[in-house]
């Protein structure tokens, strides 16, 4: 299986300019990877090799204002992330097509189950915020806080990613991570930023539109969520999914875990051609 790195291509939408990469290839049914806010379809590095070499299409995409797309937008929300896929998908001629969000990303990619079902054979949350426990009027402060400390300072970003990696961090983690800060002082950067974390991560009710087979995957130590396997349940239950928690680890498994990711991803597409489970199936 080749390694050479995949050209980055461009598509122009309203307002901006999207990057991804396309391995074009593929028996399986094609598959769009989304990242994360504040972060770059790289953050897929070590899953995408596995989910190409199981004879899948995978395409990969930066989210808006972050890696190679435009850094400045109107709108950062994952509503318009959900546009910017479908518009990717209409670029490339998919008619249907996977697609994994991470993180904030795992909202939008139930919008787009929700909206165009016709265009979705199945979703795939990684540690999202989707179907997420009532905060607290302390964790709200303490979003904001940190969300203002990560748009003045962002070593406090290359913090966080410490915290997020708790188990196993990649070897190449301390480049990544420093080319993760580095990003958020690009010029232009702070816009970005701000439009991510002060909106709104976790819309309610868009789990209800959804019908295609879906997946969720939780690292049993993510920082973000107090009782990580009971967020992972309640999105399971929204979305009548199969659930698949990963021992030990944080808020990235495609990074952390990667072949256990892709032990929970590639049986998920393979079953896509079957029917759709009637109760969710809770692996660990």
């Amino acid at each position: 299986m080749s390694t050479t790195p995949l050209a980055t291509r461009y598509l122009d939408v309203p307002g901006g300019r999207i990057a991804f990469d396309d391995t074009e290839h593929g028996s399986g049914a094609p598959v769009l990877l989304i990242p994360g806010m504040l972060d770059s379809r790289s953050a897929y590095r070590h899953l995408h090799p596995l989910l190409a070499g199981a004879g899948h299409r995978v395409i990969t995409m930066d989210i808006r204002g972050f890696g190679e797309s435009s850094i400045e937008w109107d709108d950062y929300t994952p509503a318009a992330i959900a546009q910017d896929a479908l518009a990717l998908l209409d670029h490339l001629g998919i008619e249907r097509a996977v697609l994994v969000g991470s993180s904030y990303t795992g909202a939008s990619v139930v919008k787009v189950a929700g909206d165009a079902p016709d265009r979705v054979a199945g979703i795939a949350l990684l540690d999202a915020f989707v179907e997420n426990l009532p905060p607290t009027a302390f964790q709200r402060g303490l979003v904001k806080v940190l969300g203002t400390a990560v748009i003045q300072f962002p070593a406090f970003w290359g913090m966080y990613q410490k915290l997020a990696f708790p188990t196993a961090k990649p070897a190449d983690f301390a480049e990544y991570r420093a080319e993760l800060v580095a990003s958020l002082r690009t010029p232009g950067r702070k816009t970005a930023t701000r439009g991510y974390v002060r909106g709104d991560s976790a819309p309610v009710g868009w789990s209800a539109a959804v019908t295609c087979p879906a997946l969720v995957v939780m690292g049993s130590k993510d920082p973000d969520f107090p009782k990580p396997e009971v967020v992972a349940d309640r999105q399971a239950a929204a979305l009548n999914a199969r659930k698949v928690m990963i021992e030990g680890a944080g808020h990235y498994p495609m990074a952390e875990f990667p072949q256990a990711t892709a032990d929970a991803l590639v049986p998920f597409l393979a079953s896509l051609t079957e029917s759709r489970p009637s109760t969710a199936d809770t692996q660990g």
